[in-house]
């Protein structure tokens, strides 16, 4: 396993100059890739400290990667009022994938809780250097599901069996119409993933030591 340095704090720049985001930075030595994990809806208590955001990073760096999650603007130290609206958490994602494509790193993995998951996925682009998504409990009314389908990388999405916000029987269409997609359900769990949000880091974990050797940068 790469090394890895502590977690540290960081600024990230809006791209319109209004202010900075407040983000956690986990640099891995020869990392494989880089991700950037987006925390569930600000006006609902959505943070980079959320259990579930959290094990996603956890799984991302034990499969050598290194990540970034953030606050959404108006959350803990990020610049701003807090804002459900989509054009602002798009803004806040790309401001923090700017950042880890300022240093080079690639390939790019969107990941993102609930409301998270859905600004990974409207923010992913081959183009950017998005290779993979990782979505966590995403809700179908909020999700661009063209771009879900039309999204060529490998994808895993999971869902807790008892979530009404992202129920499990409304995501298997998408991911039965996509090219290398797959689905983890954890039974007994609902949007929230109660006490069970290790499971997260052992799903996820699982699918990127599969998929992160594919998706690696070659070597020259």
């Amino acid at each position: 396993m790469s090394a890895s340095s502590a977690p540290r704090t960081v600024e990230i720049p809006l791209p319109d100059g209004s202010g900075a985001l407040e983000g956690r930075l986990h640099e891995i030595e020869d990392a494989v890739g880089a991700a950037v994990i987006a925390a569930p809806h600000p006006l609902y208590g959505g943070s980079l400290d959320v259990p579930v955001v959290t094990e996603l990073a956890r799984a991302c760096t034990a499969s050598g990667c290194s990540t970034l999650r953030f606050n959404w603007r108006g959350v803990g130290a990020s610049f701003g009022a807090p804002s459900g609206d989509p054009a602002d958490a798009d803004a806040d994602y790309r401001a923090a994938l700017a950042c880890l494509e300022v240093d080079g790193r690639r390939p790019l993995l969107a990941a993102g809780y609930s409301f998270g998951a859905a600004a990974a996925l409207r923010c992913s682009s081959p183009d950017g250097g998005t290779t993979a998504l990782v979505l966590v409990a995403p809700p179908p009314g909020l999700m661009d599901e063209e771009r879900l389908r039309a999204f060529a990388g490998p994808a895993l999405l999971v869902a807790g069996s008892q979530d009404e916000l992202a129920p499990p029987a409304a995501l298997v269409g998408w991911v039965a119409a996509m090219p290398d997609a797959e689905l983890s359900v954890v039974e007994g769990a609902d949007h929230f993933f109660g006490s069970r949000p290790g499971t997260i880091a052992e799903v996820a974990g699982a699918w990127l030591q599969a998929r992160l050797p594919a998706t690696a940068p070659e070597p020259g």
